[in-house]
């Protein structure tokens, strides 16, 4: 099973620990968002994973071996660490060719990656004239180019426009589906919750949650339900009758605290009442990944507002 493994991950710089003792397990088959504060360890993590810095202590492997131990490593590992750092004066293909050519790829295979990421038709500019967006494309078509069956992404819709976004969500959903392993690390709290399946939250270096990600809201949230209906007096007192804690707020809209949607639907059933609306309140990601890291962020305005609580 092709996994990254992180065992007991150490990384000091100085007198400072940017990573902390991390144990986690990155599975196939689902899309990990990969969450933390800026400061968290994040890229450190990610930059130990892949062999670009040493750690202090323990140990990081892709499918039992570590990176810098795999054969032909792009048709095994695709990365986006930053796009920006492919050098200005070459062309969008030349520069996948020559990734190409150094792990025995052919060309085709370039020109499938830049059709796929939408780059077919500036293929022979130069990367330095290409925008922020379509040079995130070309780090993600690299990323793709050996067909690898672990994906590492940071930040992937840095610079992308609203298709750019849909595609890369699509995408990630696509290879998790075709039993890939994917992690994905993002700020992006409303994007991430459109294509995660599960969650690796960090802060200070130190693991907070390995969790999938409805459990993990279904861990942050408190069970609430919004109901409108057209004969609220009678539903109030079935309310009142039944013990259970409930307001109306101005628009007529019922807020019934400790229950699911089921449990008031059933009732309102059973007292042959006409329901308008019904829906359980649901924390949302960004609220929950707040709620998470309040204590955990180095870096943290002086009066963070209140989040309040969504529907």
């Amino acid at each position: 099973m092709t996994s990254i493994d992180v065992h007991e991950l150490t990384k000091d710089y100085g007198g400072t620990r940017a990573v902390d003792h991390l144990t986690f397990s990155v599975r196939p088959g689902r899309v990990t968002g990969f969450l933390g504060p800026n400061g968290a360890g994040k890229s450190t993590t990610m930059r130990l994973v892949l062999g670009l810095d040493r750690p202090t202590g323990g140990s990081t492997t892709i499918g039992g071996q570590p990176y810098a131990a795999l054969d032909q490593p792009l048709r095994r590992v695709g990365v986006l660490l930053d796009p920006q750092a492919a050098h200005g004066s070459r062309t969008a293909r030349d520069h996948l060719l020559m990734l190409a050519t150094s792990n025995r790829m052919g060309r085709g295979r370039v020109e499938e990656v830049l059709e796929e990421a939408g780059l077919a038709q500036v293929g022979g500019r130069r990367i330095k004239t290409l925008s922020l967006g379509m040079r995130q494309r070309l780090g993600i078509a690299a990323a793709l180019l050996g067909d690898p069956d672990v994906v590492m992404l940071d930040e992937p819709s840095n610079g992308l426009d609203p298709e750019g976004i849909v595609w890369i969500r699509e995408l990630m959903k696509r290879l998790a589906r075709e039993g890939r392993t994917v992690l994905v690390s993002s700020h992006l709290m409303n994007e991430t919750s459109s294509f995660a399946d599960h969650l690796i939250v960090l802060g200070r270096g130190r693991l907070l949650i390995d969790l999938p990600m409805q459990e993990f809201l279904d861990s942050r949230s408190r069970p609430r339900v919004h109901m409108r209906t057209t004969e609220s007096a009678r539903f109030g007192e079935v309310l009142a009758r039944s013990g259970y804690r409930a307001a109306q707020g101005e628009d007529g809209r019922w807020t019934v605290e400790g229950v699911k949607a089921e449990e008031i639907g059933a009732i309102a059933a059973r007292e042959g009442i006409a329901v308008l609306e019904l829906m359980d309140e649901q924390t949302t990601l960004e609220q929950a990944y707040l709620d998470l890291t309040a204590g955990a962020a180095e870096f943290a305005s002086a009066a963070a507002p209140t989040t309040p609580q969504g529907v």
